[in-house]
């Protein structure tokens, strides 16, 4: 029997975040992943934004997962030797004169002071639709999920345990203050497996939404991101852009729609006046919950039983800081933001079997 500090199932982006965070704290662990192409963190983006939204307000606890994300990526990449992270300006065209005012005005609120980079009263990039202007931000860019992921299996293989295989519940058994899974024993085992969550946790409100993505090929050439009303990031390779992402919590089926292709295409000519090539089209499934916030903590009969889970759209931003959260309410007792407990929903969603 092989013992561990933590079992992981799933690493996307929770998973690989949390074991970040533990290899570091010289924690051992066992991380079970079978890779998925469409899991929702190998095909999304990896955008990161603090303003977003039609009404373009500052993101939820955006002055303190900002600044963590941005030194935990930095850090994982020096740790593992790879290039994924790429801080870069993003760019939002007003749609308005009266917009453009508001963010004049704006400017001078030290609650955004320091994520505008520049205001623009007219055009300010060749090829973007952008006759009112448009704001620039900092603190923004993307993650290069599929790079990141594979840099943090690839650790994992040298500092701890990983099975690439699908999670069997039947090999699962629960003691009173350990857990064995085959031939591994550890203090707690710890659910980051999106949209595949574990029976443990069905009972939970974390719901499938679909997002479709394209890749085009185009002339744009500006180091920056483009956002309103879809996002355009720059691709691996020159010229190549990423464009997303659509949102349907309807269709629960596997693969690619030609409707998502039209709207993000025609998203897109709205956004940019410039012609393009589209070369594949990606979807995914994000686990969501009812308020948009994460779900962290533990079974409600059995505490060594642990999710984290519901990351949503924001998986990028939000898994850097809230695994830092999990640890340390599993090893010193810290209290969860209530925001996040898993606690706000046993009353209305936990029955007990017993």
């Amino acid at each position: 029997m092989q013992a561990v500090d933590y079992i992981l199932v799933g690493q996307g982006l929770a998973g690989s975040a949390l074991a970040i965070q533990l290899l570091n704290q010289r924690r051992k662990i066992l991380v079970i992943d079978q890779p998925d192409n469409n899991t929702s963190s190998r095909v999304a983006a990896g955008l990161f934004n603090p303003v977003t939204g039609k009404k373009m307000v500052k993101t939820w606890m955006a002055d303190t997962l900002f600044p963590y994300l941005h030194n935990f990526y930095s850090q994982a990449e020096q740790t593992t030797g790879e290039k994924f992270f790429f801080p870069m300006p993003l760019y939002r065209p007003f749609l308005s004169v009266e917009e453009q005012n508001e963010w004049m005005a704006r400017s001078a609120d030290p609650l955004y002071a320091g994520y505008i980079q520049e205001i623009f009263s007219s055009n300010a990039f060749r090829y973007v639709n952008d006759p009112f202007g448009g704001l620039l931000l900092k603190q923004c860019g993307y993650l290069s999920t599929t790079r990141y992921i594979g840099a943090v299996r690839k650790w994992i293989e040298k500092e701890g345990y990983i099975s690439t295989e699908h999670f069997d519940e039947q090999h699962l058994r629960i003691q009173q203050d350990h857990v064995v899974y085959k031939d591994f024993q550890a203090a707690k085992i710890i659910f980051c497996n999106g949209v595949h969550n574990s029976s443990w946790f069905h009972w939970l409100p974390i719901n499938a939404l679909k997002g479709e993505t394209i890749l085009i090929q185009s002339a744009f050439e500006e180091n920056i991101i483009v956002n309103r009303g879809v996002y355009i990031v720059p691709g691996m390779k020159s010229g190549e852009w990423r464009i997303g992402a659509t949102y349907n919590f309807q269709d629960k089926n596997p693969g690619i729609t030609p409707e998502a292709k039209t709207e993000l295409e025609e998203k897109f000519k709205d956004l940019m006046d410039i012609s393009y090539q589209c070369v594949s089209q990606e979807w995914g499934f994000r686990p969501t919950t009812p308020d948009r916030r994460p779900i962290l903590g533990s079974h409600p009969e059995q505490p060594s039983v642990i999710i984290f889970n519901g990351l949503g759209t924001k998986g990028v931003s939000l898994a850097p800081y809230f695994s830092d959260v999990l640890i340390r309410w599993m090893e010193n007792g810290t209290p969860l933001n209530k925001l996040v407990d898993i606690e706000r929903y046993k009353s209305v969603y936990w029955t007990s079997p017993k």
